[in-house]
């Protein structure tokens, strides 16, 4: 674990945020994969969008690091053992530079830094900026002087003229070197809506987004200066390859992916399949029933509701999801996938029907109903195989502008919320015979391997059925 080797990386951090960040980033990220550089993206945080966007750029699966679910150790060997084969580690913080949950950063893109040796580059909104740019480079520079800022890319761009007074007055107060200025423009737009980012998965155009930033980035940024500055990082720690192969599956999950449910970590897919699980995907609006031969469900995150009108078509399928349902199929679903289970998503006033599974209504708020980092803890009613050490807390995070409402009975839930919303009066993980659905989004890491026993639940749910 001692031996070092050279790994070239840098984070992409802003001063706060909107500054622009991601769309450089994407940018960044495909203008170095078109030259033939093996790049592999990394997103600080829990967050599903911006990665599927740098996978899409760089066509290697974006791994997410995350103080919450990991501790600093586990982030390390995370992120050395995801390079290996790259040429380039390229790593979008959350936010701003400084900004987190903890009063002394412990948590910020900045400590993600420091933890990972990673020369910094700052992307700085100069709208209606020109010499007030000096005192904020100073000013985070004198903040931490332990961090290095290598590199500063001017975004938003009013033109030449703007461009060279941004460029003087840098020059003039500082020795950051100006690594490009990104003209503002319809090129460096990515299309968005009421949370954020359009996902890549779901947009037609994204293929084209991405090549036209690639472009503009290209042709304002100086590449050759931003890889030479990766290469000053220094040597990372390497760590044992401690990940087990998959063996040979012995069950098979459904998994709904299409352009309504696309949140998923790739780390999380890795977990099932070493676990024994073949992952059958299908596709929630288009496909009239599920695969053959399931021994359990995942639905996973995403937008169902803008894809309201093609799920509540596929009446087939719904169905089938209903009735296997009933019928005992174990079912994980998170966020997305608990609304598309619930009887029906209402939004801007109008109804569709969904599968029916969940006795409550997924109704969509104009403000968030639940946002940010989660804490739960396991209840007596928990289904899955229980961790050795007992029910701890386990982090979590949730991000949903819908609520479950006008639910029916007196439901089960598997999760007491020790902190963050969940489903309602601080309980989450609504259960249904052998169905689990929950506003919270898990990570198979760290304290909790959800991915290994949700298939052990699995197994067991099959074997009881053929004794």
């Amino acid at each position: 674990m001692n031996q070092t080797r050279p790994a070239p990386r840098l984070l992409i951090s802003a001063a706060h945020k909107s500054s622009g960040k991601t769309t450089v980033t994407v940018g960044l990220a495909a203008a170095l994969a078109a030259r033939g550089l093996a790049v592999q993206p990394f997103k600080k945080g829990p967050d599903y969008i911006d990665p599927l966007w740098l996978s899409a750029a760089t066509g290697r699966p974006c791994r997410n690091l995350d103080f919450h679910t990991q501790p600093p150790k586990a982030i390390r060997q995370a992120f050395e053992l995801d390079s290996r084969g790259a040429d380039l580690s390229l790593i979008e913080g959350n936010k701003g530079l400084f900004d987190g949950v903890d009063l002394e950063g412990a948590n910020s893109s900045a400590m993600l830094a420091q933890w990972l040796d990673a020369p910094v580059v700052l992307v700085v909104d100069c709208e209606g900026m020109t010499r007030g740019i000096a005192p904020l480079l100073i000013g985070y520079q004198a903040f931490d002087p332990t961090l290095r800022i290598a590199g500063v890319i001017l975004n938003k761009v009013s033109g030449p003229r703007h461009e060279k007074k941004l460029r003087d007055v840098v020059a003039h107060y500082t020795r950051i070197p100006v690594l490009g200025a990104v003209h503002r423009g319809p090129e460096m737009r990515i299309l968005e809506r009421h949370l954020g980012l359009v996902p890549a998965n779901e947009a037609e155009e994204a293929a084209a987004a991405i090549a036209r930033l690639a472009g503009a980035v290209a042709s304002q940024v100086d590449l050759d200066a931003l890889l030479a500055l990766a290469a000053t990082a220094a040597p990372v720690e390497v760590f044992a390859d401690t990940v087990a192969a998959s063996p040979k599956a012995d069950l098979r999950i459904g998994i709904a992916q299409d352009v309504a449910f696309g949140f998923y970590y790739p780390d999380d897919m890795e977990a099932l399949r070493r676990a024994g699980a073949e992952l059958v995907a299908f596709d929630a609006l288009r496909d009239p029933c599920l695969p053959p031969d399931l021994d359990g469900l995942f639905i996973g995150g995403g937008f169902p509701e803008t894809q309201g009108e093609a799920l509540e078509a596929n009446a087939s399928l719904r169905a089938d999801i209903l009735a296997r349902g009933r019928a005992g199929l174990p079912i994980y679903a998170e966020c997305g996938g608990l609304m598309f289970l619930s009887r029906a998503i209402v939004w801007h006033g109008q109804r569709r029907e969904m599968v029916g599974l969940i006795p409550g209504e997924a109704v969509m708020h104009k403000a968030p109903q639940g946002r940010g980092y989660v804490r739960l803890r396991e209840t007596a009613d928990f289904p899955w195989p229980r961790l050795e050490d007992g029910p701890g807390i386990i982090p979590a995070h949730e991000f949903h502008h819908s609520r479950l409402e006008n639910i029916e009975g007196s439901p089960r839930f598997a999760y007491r919320v020790v902190r963050g919303a969940g489903i309602a009066e601080k309980q989450d993980g609504i259960m249904v015979g052998n169905t689990l659905a929950n506003y919270a989004h898990l990570r198979s890491v760290g304290a909790n391997p959800w991915a290994p026993r949700f298939v052990a639940f699995v197994r067991k749910v099959r074997q009881v059925g053929r004794s």
